[in-house]
């Protein structure tokens, strides 16, 4: 009898022997001696939505542009609707210690959006690098003006009447609404979705950066008479805003809760010339430069530095290391606070 062992070297022999005939054959790829190329593999970053980071697939939405509706802020407004569906929220201050919202829709859809309000000189530098279409009602011929040269799609009340209606049970001028269905029927063709705004946490990542301390509370009064809350709520990982003493909800009784809060301190001067109803100078946020900015997630705040070298350059966040400060995946609220008024956060 043959044994096992030889048996099983005989089996490597002719094995040896089939590989080395199929080397040699016609049929097999040729390759000179030493260039053998190394194996590659290819990974696709999961599609997501640029203004929140959160996964994308192959949602119809993720490939339109940024909508921006301007949304009143005062006691006759509330409540809105259309908020908790924004991306993006930036609080601005306009004129007699208000504050006014420039709400940005991508990811998805509301129905009703308003009470939506009128342009003022902040909005074009702050929204341009979002290449959005701009949806507000009425503002001087200047301010109307500015959005134009700036580049970006109107498709306010004057320039798309249709998109907007009247509701009953509110006095104007806080009963103007429409809708995201309505407004993106206007876009232009060809209007392409907004770039990444924000570096966004990874999955199992935390947020933090230099000098990141504990917070759990944040109280802002970016005018005289507008002051705004966030508590963290650990459950939800959200801030839950509180507007003028009261919570700020939506329509329906849901309260506004960003997943992250930034505070954008920059200075603000009066717009020459130009005053509301009652002889109000109009302020203007002075959004390009450099400037110290607050950004709060996770139940954490890290105090940083903001820079937007022109209007058509997106912000830049980052620690007082100069590292890009993440932010975790989901909506955020930009309180556009003039330097010098009051802001307190807490443990």
């Amino acid at each position: 009898m043959i044994s096992r062992r030889r048996l099983s070297a005989t089996g490597i022999i002719v094995a040896l022997a089939l590989v080395a005939a199929a080397c040699s054959s016609g049929g097999g790829k040729k390759t000179s001696a030493g260039s053998t190329a190394p194996a590659t593999t290819t990974t696709t970053a999961p599609a997501v939505f640029p203004l929140t980071g959160l996964p994308a697939a192959d949602q119809p939405n993720r490939t339109r542009p940024a909508l921006v509706v301007k949304i009143e802020n005062v006691d006759e407004a509330r409540p809105q609707s259309g908020l908790t569906s924004a991306d993006l929220v930036y609080e601005e201050v306009v004129e007699a210690g208000l504050s006014r919202l420039i709400v940005v829709f991508q990811s998805k859809d509301a129905d009703p959006i308003g009470p939506v309000r009128s342009i003022r000189p902040s909005d074009p530098s702050i929204v341009k690098p979002l290449n959005p279409i701009f949806a507000y009602s009425g503002g001087t011929s200047k301010f109307i003006n500015m959005l134009h040269a700036a580049g970006i799609a109107d498709v306010g009340v004057d320039a798309a009447p249709g998109a907007y209606y009247r509701r009953p049970g509110r006095s104007a001028p806080h009963n103007l609404y429409s809708s995201t269905g309505r407004l993106y029927s206007k876009a232009p063709a060809g209007a392409a979705p907004p770039p990444k705004t924000f570096d966004f946490l990874g999955p199992g990542e935390q947020f933090g950066g230099a000098g990141v301390v504990p917070a759990n509370h944040l109280t802002v009064q970016p005018g005289q008479r507008t002051s705004a809350v966030y508590d963290f709520d650990p459950a939800s990982s959200t801030w839950k805003r509180t507007s003028n003493g009261r919570p700020q909800v939506v329509e329906g009784g849901a309260q506004v809760a960003p997943t992250n809060v930034i505070v954008w301190f920059v200075p603000y001067v009066n717009s020459p010339g130009d005053v509301d109803v009652v002889g109000e100078p109009v302020s203007v946020a002075q959004v390009v430069g450099t400037g110290d900015a607050w950004v709060l997630s996770q139940g954490k705040l890290v105090r940083g530095k903001w820079s937007k070298p022109s209007a058509e350059a997106p912000v830049s966040w980052t620690d007082v290391a100069g590292a890009p400060i993440k932010i975790a995946p989901g909506t955020t609220w930009i309180e556009v606070q003039p330097i010098g008024t009051p802001a307190t956060p807490a443990p």
